[in-house]
Formats: structure tokens, C-alpha cells, sequence
């Protein structure tokens, strides 16, 4: 079969299954016997040393973002975003941080982070003596919502996927989410609202969580910039 429709049943596959890695099962119930790349072999391969190593990561990623996620039209989303935030950083850190959905210097750009908020989002980290090449950052939605609205609970079911694969591939030490929105999706809406939530210690994927404020909302309210060190000296003590 040409390469061309591989991808496009990768793609299928990963609306039916939410995970691109049930591919090669998936297709040996079927029948079929494709010869899939080495990035999906890898981590078929059931080799934790293969999977783990960071260029594996990178590649997975890589193959992720380009054969999957660049092509998504599963929601409205994708009707009249610029470009598709995937996410970008260190496949191989111990920390990652996970936003909420892009602004319009995201979809300019196609980086998170990368307007004020971005800007003081990076003063945190080093703030940890680390540097944005060493933490991961990706949000919860990958387009960006007209207007900067917040995102409808179909957008981010639709999405919630790719999330999810990063988590999977990267395998963080510890995940800090920035806000309302991606508290409330790995955590759950059911924790209560932010400022009791924040600074306490959660579970996704098995990965441990610490949700914190999100860098907006600390540029209208600089007194919340206190509470952020402190989520942030607990993650660099616990964690780091």
C-alpha cells in the first residue's frame, strides 16, 4: 500500500482508538501486515530502554505532531487557525508545564508561550534555575480559540488526545498545569476551584501534577506571583 495511505489510516486509527500506538495492534487484528516506521516500532517493540531513550522521544514526537496532529480537522477549530501549536521543549525533562490554548501570537508563530504571558512564563522557569530548553510546555487545545475564548468541553475532548500521547512519550518527573482550564481537564472539575486546588499534589498517567495560576492572570494580579513561588520551590525541591 502506498505510504500516503498508512498515514491516512494512522490518522483514522487514532479517532477511533485515541492512542496512535494501538496502530500495529490494531492492524494485526485486521489482518494486515503494513511495515510501519521505526519511531512506531520502537516503542511497539516493548524495549522500555528504546522507548525512553530522548531521541526515540524526539522522533515519536516528531511523527506526532507531523503525520497526525498537522493534518487534525476533528473540530472548528481548525477552520481559521494560522498555524497548529503543537508544543516544543526537551522530549527528555523532568518538568512539564501545560497551558490552556494558544493566543494570537501562538497562531502567529506556532510556539506556545510566546506573548507576554510566554515571556513571564519563562521568567519561572529560571526562576528554578532552569531555561525553556529544558522544561517541555504544550497546551491543552492545539488551535487557537476565536478571540482567545475559553475553550468548549467538545474542542477539548476532541484534542484531548494529542495531550495525552505527549505525556506518554515524554514521561515527565513532574507536571505543572498553568490555570483553570487544564487543571480542570488532568485533574478534574470535580477538585474545586483554582486557589484551593493550586500548590497540591495530584496524579496523571500515574505522573505527579501541581497545578499553579496561570501567567495571565498573575500580569492583572501580581500579588498571585507569591503563590507561584511557592507551587514553584515545591516542584524544584520535590521534583528537580
Amino acid at each position: 500500500m502506498a505510504e500516503k495511505n498508512i498515514f491516512e489510516e494512522i490518522k483514522s486509527f487514532i479517532n477511533d482508538y485515541g492512542n496512535y500506538f494501538t496502530f500495529t495492534a490494531a492492524l494485526k487484528e485486521k489482518g494486515k501486515n503494513y511495515k510501519m516506521p521505526e519511531v512506531i516500532a520502537d516503542v511497539n517493540s516493548g524495549n522500555p530502554k528504546s522507548v525512553d531513550a530522548p531521541d526515540v522521544k524526539k522522533d515519536n514526537l516528531n511523527y506526532l505532531q507531523d503525520i497526525v496532529v498537522n493534518n487534525c480537522v476533528k473540530c472548528r477549530l481548525s477552520e481559521k487557525r494560522k498555524n497548529i501549536v503543537f508544543g516544543e521543549g526537551s522530549p527528555d525533562c523532568r518538568l512539564m508545564f501545560i497551558g490552556e490554548a494558544p493566543g494570537a501570537d501562538e497562531d502567529d508563530t506556532g510556539r506556545p508561550f510566546v506573548g507576554r504571558a510566554g515571556q513571564l512564563l519563562t521568567k519561572i522557569i529560571e526562576s528554578i534555575n532552569l531555561k525553556r530548553e529544558d522544561v517541555y510546555i504544550a497546551n491543552v487545545i492545539k488551535c487557537r480559540p476565536p478571540g482567545n475564548r475559553t475553550p468548549s468541553d467538545d474542542e477539548i475532548e476532541c484534542c484531548s488526545g494529542y495531550l495525552r500521547e505527549q505525556v506518554r512519550i515524554i514521561k515527565p518527573r513532574i507536571i505543572c498545569t498553568l490555570g483553570k482550564v487544564p487543571m480542570e481537564y488532568i485533574v478534574g472539575k470535580d477538585k474545586g476551584i483554582i486557589s484551593r486546588v493550586r500548590g497540591n499534589e495530584y496524579k496523571y498517567e500515574g505522573i505527579p501534577v501541581i497545578p499553579t495560576y496561570h501567567p495571565s492572570y498573575l500580569l492583572r494580579n501580581p500579588s498571585a506571583k507569591r503563590e507561584v513561588w511557592e507551587d514553584m520551590k515545591k516542584i524544584r525541591d520535590s521534583y528537580l
